[in-house]
């Protein structure tokens, strides 16, 4: 992980999410509009009229695109691994890195599939956080530093970004950053991750609850709960959020480690994920308990419990063909077809 310059404190961040901008009334406004001269019966596309009212909406155009789409997958080690929180060793994090750069893994064959760029982003794989069981996994430069990180992601020219996570020992954080913004039990949010076996699911409850012990007060601030609970892979996903959100380009989040990293925003300003819409429905069970409260329906559920953005590319054709058939139907005028008859 290099070392930006910007946005090095939490007030900053603060401020960022405070002045994010809202959504091209002109450009939904548009979209609406001709929706309902397009030559099919009103509603009958279902979510993927949804979608393409969405895409416009926060892309700040009309009709909306989605061409040179970014997936950006973060990678970080987290410190409570070492806790044997998953079914894989911490090592696992950088040989999947070099599975994705050598194209073996499930996401490049999916990339492939959706026509999308994947970029894989290391966050200082040889020096993973600290163990939260024992006090934060980051101090505030440190989280800083990754969102800025990830901030990076959002470049020129992309229309749609999907994004995802690689970090043994993440579900396990994500677990506790939701336990913390929003409360209950360690239990209700954790499951079986990478699939731990009983023991393994015990270790992840203890660790989580050890976690809320260590570090009195994480309920109060968002950002404070990813500081002491987050990876670096997690506080990246956080400012490729803000990032893509600054530069209107709209978000497609993966499973449950993604979410957590997003609802840090959401708990700071419930508007600060509108630009983005929800994969898939992991079968981590906080995941679904995560989703309710965020006001999230994801666009596919196939018991799929990965990582690494899969669900995420999985969408992008979904949200292609919603750009597609929104700007290329004839509309009723130009197909010369009927429309429905009036009173």
């Amino acid at each position: 992980m290099s070392t930006p310059e910007p946005a090095l404190s939490f007030e900053e961040m603060r401020a960022l999410v405070r002045n994010l901008p809202g959504p091209d009334l002109g450009a939904a406004t548009a979209a609406v509009s001709r929706e309902r001269t397009l030559t099919k019966p009103p509603g009958s596309l279902g979510r993927l009229e949804e979608l393409a009212e969405w895409l416009s909406t926060w892309q700040g155009q009309h009709p909306p695109v989605v061409r040179s789409p970014r997936v950006a997958v973060f990678a970080g080690n987290h410190g409570v691994a070492a806790r044997g929180v998953s079914a894989y060793p911490a090592e696992v994090t950088a040989q999947m890195v070099a599975n994705f750069q050598n194209g073996g893994a499930s996401v490049n064959q999916l990339c492939r599939v959706a026509d999308a760029d994947l970029r894989v982003y290391e966050l200082d794989l040889d020096n993973p956080t600290r163990d939260f069981t024992q006090g934060p996994a980051m101090d505030e430069e440190e989280c800083c530093r990754a969102m800025a990180y990830g901030m990076m992601a959002c470049e020129m020219g992309i229309s749609l970004l999907a994004l995802g996570e690689m970090g043994i020992g993440n579900s396990t954080a994500a677990a506790a950053i939701a336990c913390a913004l929003f409360g209950g039990d360690a239990a209700d949010w954790v499951g079986r991750g990478t699939g731990v076996d009983d023991a393994g699911l015990a270790r992840k409850v203890e660790a989580v609850n050890a976690g809320l012990a260590a570090n009195p007060g994480v309920r109060d601030d968002p950002f404070e709960a990813l500081r002491c609970f987050g990876g670096y892979e997690l506080a990246a996903i956080a400012g490729a959020i803000l990032a893509a959100r600054m530069a209107r380009v709209p978000v497609i989040l993966d499973g449950f480690a993604c979410t957590a990293a997003a609802a840090v925003l959401f708990k700071a300003d419930r508007r600060a994920l509108d630009h983005c819409v929800v994969a898939h429905r992991s079968v981590e069970p906080g995941h679904t308990r995560l989703l309710d409260i965020l006001g999230k329906r994801p666009l596919l559920d196939f018991d799929m419990r990965l990582g690494e953005a899969s669900g995420a590319v999985l969408a992008i054709p979904l949200l292609r063909a919603a750009a597609v058939c929104h700007a290329g139907m004839a509309t009723f005028a130009q197909a010369g077809v009927s429309n429905r008859a009036e009173g």
